[in-house]
C-alpha cells in the first residue's frame, strides 16, 4: 500500500509544474542553436548511444557464446 501510495505521490509531483519551468524559451538552447552548436550536442549524444547499443550488442554475443559452450558441456 505505501509503495502505490509513493508511486503516485512521485507521478503527481511530476505532473505539476514548478515556478521555474514557467519560461517558454530556454536561453542555453537559444545560444546554441543560433550559435550552431546544437548539431554538435546532438551528434555527441547520437554517437554516445550508438556507443551504448554496440556494447551492449557485444555483450549479448559474448554472453551467447558462453552459454552455447557451456550448454554442449552438459
Amino acid at each position: 500500500m505505501m509503495k502505490r501510495l509513493f508511486f503516485f505521490l512521485c507521478a503527481l509531483l511530476s505532473v505539476i509544474k514548478l515556478p521555474a519551468q514557467v519560461s517558454s524559451e530556454v536561453e542555453m538552447a537559444e545560444g546554441l542553436r543560433s550559435s550552431g552548436m546544437i548539431y554538435v550536442v546532438v551528434m555527441v549524444i547520437a554517437l554516445i548511444f550508438i556507443g551504448l547499443l554496440f556494447y551492449l550488442y557485444t555483450i549479448d554475443k559474448r554472453i551467447s557464446k558462453i552459454e552455447k559452450i557451456k550448454s554442449s558441456k552438459n
